[in-house]
């Protein structure tokens, strides 16, 4: 069995220093054999002093040990080329970077992943790693629906031009980031100065890996179960949280692109959960950017993970459920304005 070659999706909307990030990779002495795959229809390619000019050769090796390919075509042909060349012992490389255009919507680049048989038997996408450009992303979001997704699509978050803006506006960011996704962990990266380590092998694909869900997000969650369904007050109370809650509300930016957990301690039935999911991805996968989850389902002593993209979804057997912990449910979902209360009324029919 050959070792797969982890890729990561490196995307980010225009100027949020994605390049400069690249730069690193390609000249940095990390030890690392990298090939990056650059899509060559942005404004901003890299620094064309270090690919000399006018070679056409697309792929050129750097003096770091890592390979710069410029694809000015289909992707999946860019990572055909690169096996045939590896196997053929002309090119050495053990993970490749893929950057994605700033206007791009990382999905159709991830599911090449999934749908492309060549591609699954060598490369195994490790991660999708997006850089959000501190200064400016408020607007970008609002504005553009494509900056959304791509930190919808995100397993990690690198913020560059932190330095531009100050504590309010950047802990108002990051709130705004966790309610698009709360499953990506968020770092700094200011001019491209992270640690690799930050960047590769993160297993945000994997299956197995953890579901780690931003705490601050589970806790806004509960508070609002806890607000939509207990509305009756005592005697004594002034109705002041609501107001709060209400007020808190207002602050929120509506995008188009959210996130939302569901969390049970029941069982699942396997059969309904399947029915109820697969109807699911028919009618709202477009819609869908990521899901995942760990499932308790009744007569199983291990955990079921499943997640996915789009309409291409995937279960995998998990750990053993340990004799301590609390066997439970728990799901979340990112896509663009998804009917919350179809997802939630219909997972919660598929209990035993």
């Amino acid at each position: 069995m050959m070792t797969l070659i982890p890729a990561t999706i490196l995307t980010g909307f225009l100027g949020a220093g994605k390049t400069t990030l690249l730069n690193r990779i390609l000249q940095e002495p990390h030890g690392y054999k990298i090939a990056v795959i650059e899509n060559e229809f942005g404004q901003e390619n890299i620094d064309n002093e270090i690919l000399i000019q006018d070679s056409n050769e697309q792929i050129i090796e750097m003096n770091n040990g890592c390979i710069c390919c410029t694809v000015r075509g289909d992707l999946i042909v860019a990572l055909h080329t690169l096996i045939e060349k590896k196997n053929a012992g002309q090119l050495q490389f053990d993970r490749v970077v893929i950057e994605t255009t700033g206007l791009a919507n990382p999905g159709p680049v991830a599911q090449t992943f999934f749908v492309d048989e060549e591609v699954g038997l060598h490369y195994m996408l490790d991660a999708v790693v997006t850089v959000v450009d501190a200064r400016h992303a408020m607007v970008q979001l609002s504005e553009h629906e494509e900056a959304q997704r791509q930190v919808g699509f995100a397993d990690k978050i690198l913020l560059s031009k932190t330095d531009l803006v100050d504590a309010t506006e950047l802990d108002a960011l990051k709130k705004r980031l966790i309610r698009i996704n709360p499953r990506a962990t968020i770092a700094v990266s200011d001019f491209g100065k992270i640690a690799i380590s930050e960047v590769l092998n993160l297993k945000g694909f994997n299956l197995n890996a953890i579901l780690d869900l931003d705490p601050e997000f589970l806790a806004t969650e509960e508070a609002h179960a806890h607000d939509e369904h207990e509305h009756e007050c005592s005697e004594d109370c002034s109705h002041a949280h609501h107001e709060h809650h209400h007020d808190h509300h207002h602050s929120h930016h509506s995008d188009e692109i959210a996130a939302f957990v569901f969390k049970t301690t029941r069982p699942f039935n396997t059969e309904k959960l399947d029915y109820f999911l697969g109807g699911l991805v028919q009618v709202y996968g477009p819609r869908m950017l990521r899901y995942k989850g760990v499932l308790f389902m009744e007569h199983a002593d291990r955990k079921v993970i499943f997640q996915g993209v789009h309409q291409i979804m995937g279960t995998d057997i998990g750990a053993k459920w340990s004799e301590s912990e609390q066997k439970e449910s728990k799901m979340v979902f990112i896509g663009k304005n998804l009917p919350k209360e179809i997802f939630i009324q219909g997972l919660e029919q598929c209990l035993v």
